[in-house]
């Protein structure tokens, strides 16, 4: 291993490990990289010395940002820069300059992605950063041009491609915002979320193609190079400079500088030079997208001096090809493995499968997308080329789809800190099997670990939190309550149409990845939007007890769902006021519908199921369709067991519900909305949103956050979506 590369790891463990306020890490993560990277003494003590400099400068930035954090608490407004647009009811994010995460309620003000702005509202610190709720927004600076030539080319790409264009827009600018829940879901089951964020592949099969073609137009290899250089950086500069599209045109550079100076290069050297971003931007180092693009690269370098010292892998002709491709697909897969668990909570056993495959399918795509991309300003020659690459978008599409249906196509990983460490540990050591002559040590050293963490699961563990998880079924409802001991209560199951059910496509395949039992199935009414999967959810999960409202003349599905909990010994019980179920920590308290009143309704929205789900001094009201004449009910006869933490709202957010006397009774600190994107019906109502946000709540919609979960242990409430985390302040 070139000095360059050890110097670049050791430095970069010392800064992780300050970041994590763990000095006892450094020892752990910079020992191999110390004992390995020389054999001189000198060098090893100038390594640790790396070492923790790179600790002294993460535990700097650490107390840095923790001294801003108390100041932006105190503040009366906070000034920071959007990820995103926003707009009345919206929760956006962005990032202040000492980089705290900010989370954004919007009651009132607009600004579009990149504006740098200025929200006032009720400040409170996240889990991860801050939280402003009721906020007035005003901009203060308007994007840059970077932000607006990105957002001129997902105009584009959005006329250009039609249907496919939210999946070439994560391959080609980067921007997953758009892309269905479902694909996101898919493409990680399948082992291949990697190619919806553009990284060294992206960038390589890129400069790639340009470089063949400059060959074939003839132009020499010195200018040739140049041009691939700068029209890669360009590409990178305009689709906003991700992280991982950084590191690979970095490394592409250092390629072309190596070859033009006729400097073979080690390709760890290379790696390293590539990797050197944190040196300017140490916060790069938290960065995942980074971190995996990193690791990415590990496994590929190690990969190819595992081939030098293995016949098999260096045979000629196509089997050694598929051997060495196999290899590195398989070590990328191990390598990644604990950031994949730790960030997804699952691991896809079929990548090394589905990425043989799916790599040349994107060999071909990525340039032609790339191309139509240069030609948008010939949007007939644009439109012929993006016509032409439908049948290889479908063709990645297909192979993420068969790939995530595979039997045991990933696991549910649960990722502890002890875990992450020994996941860690096991990492590390096969790298330096890889690439050490003697193999033994590191070797043997993988095997504990593993062995450890296979090991761990039958020691006692501590009690997790309770989960609620609003499973993003499109224009429909289905929610998951899961118990810290791993039992779940369902309520809806979301829509059927001809040939299919949310409650198959979504929510047995969510419920059976995280594993547990189905105590209890409950129906809010029997509309199908809630009742069209509960056919298949019942005959799958075979819950001990089925509740519903038993709302006279109910749909075809809901009369197949009675069908199917008889056939599966489901015990059917009707839903009155005052009822209760208890399922360990978690005590549901039906506050509706009442039968009198529900004798004189025609719609069964009004007759919904309404519910309390308390954990501790948390509430929860779970609200199905219910419409005004039931919220006011609601306020005349429960009005005491409104006042909740988290609310459901009504109905996917439509005004027929939400009134202005309920949100008052309520006052949620969080608002949860499950609504299709896109629908026909325009749910959400803007006016329901702007009402959440001026009561103080955070909303959170299905339709831009896809599956959403909130965690608590009964005193703290904790929200998740996209991979993001927030803690949000309960209510007193």
């Amino acid at each position: 291993m070139p000095l360059i590369t050890a110097c670049v790891l050791a430095y970069a463990a010392g800064l992780l490990s300050g970041f994590a306020g763990a000095s006892g890490l450094l020892l752990a993560a910079a020992a191999p990289v110390i004992w390995y990277g020389s054999a001189k003494p000198r060098d090893r003590i100038a390594l640790t010395a790396v070492a923790v400099a790179g600790l002294a400068n993460g535990t700097a930035i650490t107390r840095s940002r923790e001294r801003c954090l108390e100041r932006l608490i105190r503040a009366a407004s906070i000034e920071f820069t959007l990820a995103a647009s926003a707009s009345p009811g919206t929760f956006a994010t962005g990032h202040h300059e000492c980089g705290i995460r900010v989370g954004v309620a919007v009651e009132r003000g607009r600004a579009a992605e990149g504006a740098r702005i200025i929200a006032r509202g009720e400040i409170a610190e996240g889990r991860n950063g801050i939280v402003i709720t009721r906020a007035t927004l005003r901009a203060v600076d308007a994007p840059g041009v970077l932000p607006r030539w990105r957002a001129m080319l997902g105009r584009r790409i959005d006329a250009h491609f039609a249907e496919n264009a939210p999946l070439v827009r994560a391959l080609l600018i980067a921007d997953i915002r758009e892309l269905s829940p479902t694909v996101r879901e898919r493409f990680a089951a399948a082992g291949l979320s990697h190619m919806l964020s553009v990284s060294g592949l992206h960038v390589g099969l890129i400069a790639v193609a340009v470089s063949l073609l400059a060959q074939v137009a003839g132009i020499a290899k010195r200018r040739a190079d140049i041009g691939v250089v700068s029209l890669t950086a360009i590409y990178v500069l305009v689709i906003g400079a991700p992280l991982p599209a950084v590191r690979a045109a970095v490394m592409l550079g250092a390629v072309s500088v190596s070859s033009a100076t006729q400097r073979p290069t080690s390709a760890w050297a290379i790696l390293a030079v590539s990797a050197l971003l944190p040196l300017a931007d140490p916060a790069s180092m938290a960065d995942l997208g980074f971190q995996l693009s990193m690791v990415g690269m590990v496994a590929l370098v190690a990969s190819g001096s595992l081939a030098k010292r293995i016949a098999f892998l260096h045979a000629p002709g196509w089997r050694g090809t598929l051997a060495r491709s196999l290899a590195t697909s398989l070590l990328a897969t191990l390598l990644t493995a604990p950031l994949v668990a730790a960030t997804f909570g699952r691991v896809s056993l079929v990548a090394p499968l589905t990425n043989l495959v799916a790599v040349p399918v994107m060999a071909a795509l990525q340039p032609m997308l790339f191309l139509a991309t240069v030609l948008f300003p010939v949007p007939a020659a644009a439109g012929f080329v993006a016509d032409a690459t439908h049948p290889l978008i479908l063709a990645v599409e297909l192979i993420a789809e068969y790939g995530a249906r595979l039997p045991g196509a990933s696991i549910v990983i649960i990722a502890d800190a002890a875990a992450m460490l020994l996941a860690s540990g096991a990492v590390v050591a096969l790298v330096l099997a890889c690439v050490v002559r003697h193999a033994i040590r590191p070797v043997l050293a993988a095997l504990v670990c593993i062995a450890i963490l296979a090991w761990r699961p039958v020691l006692p563990s501590a009690a997790g939190n309770t989960e609620l998880h609003m499973i993003d079924v499109g224009q429909g409802d289905a929610i998951a309550l899961r118990s810290a001991r791993g039992r779940w209560v369902v309520v809806d199951a979301g829509r059927d149409w001809k040939g299919g059910d949310a409650g198959r496509r979504d929510v047995v395949p969510y419920i059976a990845r995280r594993g547990g039992v189905v105590d209890a199935f409950v129906l809010s009414h029997p509309h199908s939007d809630h009742a069209g999967g509960a056919t298949s959810v019942i005959a799958a999960l075979r819950p001990r007890l089925y509740l519903d409202p038993g709302y006279p003349g109910g749909t075809p599905s809901y009369r197949a769902s009675l069908l199917a909990a008889q056939n599966a010994g489901t015990r059917w019980q009707r839903i009155r006021p005052g009822d209760s179920l208890v399922v360990d920590e978690m005590t549901f308290t039906f506050l509706a519908p009442d039968s009198a009143w529900a004798d004189r309704l025609r719609d069964p929205n009004d007759a919904s199921s309404v519910l309390v789900v308390r954990v501790g001094d948390v509430r929860m009201l779970l609200t199905g369709d219910a419409e005004l004449g039931e919220e006011e009910w609601l306020l005349r006869n429960q009005h005491a067991l409104l006042d909740v933490d988290v609310l459901k709202v009504a109905h996917h957010g439509s005004n027929t519900s939400s009134s202005a006397d309920f949100l008052a009774a309520v006052t949620p600190r969080l608002a949860l909305v499950s609504v299709g994107t896109g629908n026909v019906y325009r749910h959400p109502s803007s006016e329901v949103m702007r009402g959440l946000a001026a009561s103080g709540a955070v909303v959170m919609r299905t339709d831009r956050e896809g599956s959403i979960v909130v965690r608590t242990d009964g005193q703290r409430l904790e929200v998740e979506s996209r991979g993001e985390r927030w803690t949000l302040r309960r209510k007193p």
